[in-house]
């Protein structure tokens, strides 16, 4: 399946719910009034695309309306131009430093998919030819330790652990200490799931950070926060909170693929301007992608 129609059969929910309530409101009536405006604004704001997006793309539309009138309006362009635009300095691409491993550190809520998307990623930087170790340090749970490694049995990805309820951030250390030895490309950490909220686990990770910063200067290089796109409008507020307690690079989406609320995906970026770099469109191991603008905007709103 090619990079689009990942995009597409992800998204589909979220492309049919949005492009069946445009075209029932504009094939109503040609004329662009009041009460159509007000129910395009609806449709937007129920997939998730945000006050501010759905803004954007409502002045878009009454501009074009205004300056061309309804011949030849086509209101599901106007809406795709305006996203892609509102994603033109998204810089996806994961970060590599010149020398040493690049550690990445993956941190977000419980049952976002921080394990699985932490093996997926090890998985992608493989495929480019990179080499990659995998740390398993969300230590309060058991079944994450025992799912990293069988991920890494099936990925053949050396995964450094210790028992459960041990410290997380010796694991930590210990995990950059064999990525230095092995000369590895990327090292990629599991933390624990922990809400924003919990001060004393955001203390935790804020020592796990400042262990392999002391072992490592500039690490961790990248700090990625994993959301479940399912979760809609809340996965805003967790980004916020997470992003003041731990300074965040960027952002994965998981789990796009079973919801119509894709669009928070666009609400997110636009009200916090961090980079999105992955979406989750699916279960194996490739269908972690590349956030590509072009690409997501096309299968929001391409008939």
């Amino acid at each position: 399946m090619g990079l689009f129609s990942k995009f597409k059969a992800g998204l589909a929910k979220t492309h049919a719910k949005l492009t069946h309530e445009i075209k029932r409101i504009v094939t109503r009536s040609p004329k662009l009034t009041a009460e159509s405006l007000e129910e395009i604004e609806h449709a937007l704001i129920a997939a998730d695309l945000g006050v501010a997006m759905t803004s954007q793309i409502v002045a878009a539309v009454k501009l074009a309306y205004e300056t061309q009138g309804s011949a030849g309006l086509d209101y599901l362009a106007i809406a795709r131009a305006e996203i892609e635009k509102s994603f033109s300095g998204n810089h996806a691409e994961l970060k590599k430093v010149s020398t040493g491993p690049t550690v990445v550190s993956i941190v977000g809520v419980n049952g976002t998919g921080k394990t699985t998307t932490s093996a997926k990623l090890a998985h992608l930087v493989q495929s480019r030819g990179q080499t990659t170790l995998l740390a398993a340090c969300d230590t309060f749970r058991a079944a994450a330790i025992e799912q990293l490694k069988l991920w890494g049995a099936r990925l053949k990805v050396e995964v450094i652990a210790s028992a459960y309820g041990s410290d997380a951030a010796s694991v930590a250390h210990d995990a950059v200490t064999a990525a230095l030895a092995r000369k590895a490309d990327y090292l990629f950490i599991d933390t624990a799931g922990r809400l924003h909220t919990k001060h004393n686990l955001m203390q935790e990770l804020h020592k796990l950070h400042r262990v392999i910063g002391k072992q490592l200067a500039g690490a961790p290089h990248e700090v990625l926060l994993v959301i479940d796109g399912s979760t809609g409008m809340n996965a805003l507020n967790q980004a916020r909170e997470f992003n003041k307690a731990v300074p965040l690079t960027g952002l994965i989406v998981t789990k796009l693929d079973g919801t119509s609320k894709g669009g928070m995906v666009v609400a997110i970026q636009k009200e916090l301007g961090l980079p999105i770099k992955f979406i989750g469109l699916g279960e194996q191991p490739d269908d972690l992608q590349p956030f590509d603008a072009k690409q997501f905007a096309q299968a929001l709103f391409e008939e």
